[in-house]
């Protein structure tokens, strides 16, 4: 197990979940109009599911004797309603997309905990697509 190799790869979903936590409370801040208000409670919901993100990532970077990036991935903020959800959609695919492939890495690096930890990251992280994707109306019948 080539553990620097593991933190990098922890440290890079970290910098992602960073941002993912702040765009979402600033989505939550700048929701307006009628259907806001549905909308701005599950901005709140969902960035507290991504702090929980944060808070396991870094407790395994730490574990495997590394040091937890402050590093963030770029925030997207603003815009229409619309915008925003299509904004949140796009990083959650993003990072389901990263989270597979990374998942791959740590069976392949003989590391199952932190495969495990992704995996359930993974879970959580599909179903705020599937959240984004239902308000946008985007789920085929």
């Amino acid at each position: 197990m080539n553990k620097e190799r593991i933190v990098e790869i922890l440290n890079e979903d970290l910098s992602f979940e960073l941002a993912a936590t702040i765009q979402y409370l600033w989505h939550h801040y700048m929701a307006e109009g009628m259907e806001s208000p549905a909308i701005i409670d599950e901005f709140e919901e969902t960035s507290r599911d991504e702090m929980k993100h944060i808070e396991v990532l870094a407790q395994r970077i730490i574990y495997l004797g590394g040091q937890p990036t402050t590093r963030m991935a770029p925030v997207k903020k603003g815009g229409s309603l619309k915008k925003m959800i299509s904004d949140d959609l796009e990083a959650e695919n993003g990072a389901i997309e990263r989270y597979r492939r990374h998942i791959k890495i740590m069976d392949s690096e003989g590391d199952p905990t932190s495969r495990l930890m992704l995996e359930q990251i993974l879970t959580v992280e599909e179903k705020h697509a599937d959240t984004w994707e239902t308000v946008l109306a985007l789920r085929k019948k």
